[in-house]
């Protein structure tokens, strides 16, 4: 099988592309468009008039879409370069897979309701507050209108390795090692249900093994708020901390958060009763016991 996989120097297409290439014999292909690798090919699917003939000149199998403008507030200040960035990489790409026959997958996000009722189940209505939320709702409405052949794995606050350290698990961490531990003002009001971006992988090898279609939420066995979320951290680390509890609006962030988020895995574990998520605490175990001498 010949696969596409977009954004693959980030957290979550890095870890399904360093995950299908230990345990699958398929040709993979990861592109990677702002942070360059080695393995990884240059690619911008905002921009199809600039394709590259290594993309296009392939019959993909299966194309995997894990590209977008992530920071949610600055998609709040430039909205032009979000939709840039994430609807319209998807309006590209899903064409492209249209024409050549290919299966599309989706990462999607918990933003794309309003966080009043969560967690949330694949049947529950959207309605994103803010850009970010509504780029990618927008995107997977250009894919359930377009394809037939497609998944759209909805998660939210991941985690895990990452070449880069860009997700807050990470960074608190290495922050930890590099002895440049900061104050951390948390919102006490901001629930989400964290997964390790290696469990997004293993949960998609199978429905594509399986040959899924539709869509999926994807989460671990944690529900949090973000002051627990690094409360778990901190506990971990020896208490090294200084953690803040505030309101979300003492924050002033430039887009609105859905409070009450998360996601239920309900439909995927009906399906596959047997698979088992990790969660922070058996991360934060692992990921300490390997830098146990740097804390020391």
């Amino acid at each position: 099988m010949k696969v596409l996989i977009i954004g693959a120097s980030g957290l979550v297409g890095g870890n399904i592309f360093e995950y299908f290439s230990e345990v699958t014999n398929w040709e993979l292909t990861g592109t990677y468009n702002s942070f360059p690798s080695d393995r990884l090919v240059y690619f911008d699917a905002s921009d199809s008039s600039n394709w590259s003939r290594i993309i296009t000149d392939t019959s993909w199998d299966l194309i995997i879409h894990t590209g977008a403008m992530t920071h949610v507030d600055q998609c709040e200040v430039d909205p032009v370069r979000s939709e840039k960035l994430t609807v319209d990489s998807t309006h590209n790409l899903v064409n492209f897979s249209s024409k050549i026959a290919s299966k599309f997958v989706y990462i999607s996000t918990d933003y794309v309701f309003d966080g009043t009722s969560g967690p949330y189940s694949e049947g529950d209505n959207t309605n994103p507050l803010s850009v970010y939320g509504k780029h990618k709702l927008q995107s997977e409405n250009i894919i359930t209108s377009v394809l037939k052949d497609y998944l759209i794995i909805r998660i939210t606050n991941v985690y895990g390795k990452e070449v880069r350290n860009k997700n807050l698990l990470s960074r608190i961490i290495q922050g930890v090692v590099t002895k440049n531990v900061g104050i951390y003002k948390m919102p006490f009001d901001q629930y989400s249900t964290p997964i390790n971006a290696i469990d997004v992988a293993r949960a998609l090898l199978y429905l594509i093994k399986d040959d899924k279609k539709g869509l999926y939420h994807l989460a671990s066995t944690d529900l949090v708020n973000r002051v627990q979320f690094l409360q778990k951290i901190n506990f971990y680390i020896g208490k090294r901390l200084t953690i803040v509890p505030v309101n979300s609006l003492d924050l002033n962030q430039s887009a609105k958060r859905p409070l009450r988020g998360g996601l239920l895995t309900g439909k995927f574990l009906s399906e596959y009763p047997n698979f088992e998520f990790s969660n922070m605490d058996s991360y934060l175990k692992t990921i300490l016991q390997s830098i146990d001498s740097d804390l020391n």
